[in-house]
């Protein structure tokens, strides 16, 4: 079985991306992310937390 790598990006001013398969726990549920590219919110402001829906342009986020 081959290990893939998981590779996590900080955008300057944007979210986290999170490169391969991964799993988060969330308020003790569990989920199983089986994309290329997660996107998961900074800025608190996201209405899909933890995932990004783009809020940090809205209120412009510096991070």
């Amino acid at each position: 079985m081959e290990q893939q790598t998981l590779q996590i990006e900080i955008l300057p001013n944007g979210p986290m991306v999170v490169y391969g398969s991964c799993t988060l726990k969330v308020s003790g549920e569990i989920q199983k992310i089986e994309k290329e590219k997660t996107f998961l919110c900074r800025c608190g402001a996201s209405e899909k937390k933890p995932f990004c829906d783009g809020s940090h342009k809205k209120i412009g986020f510096q991070g």
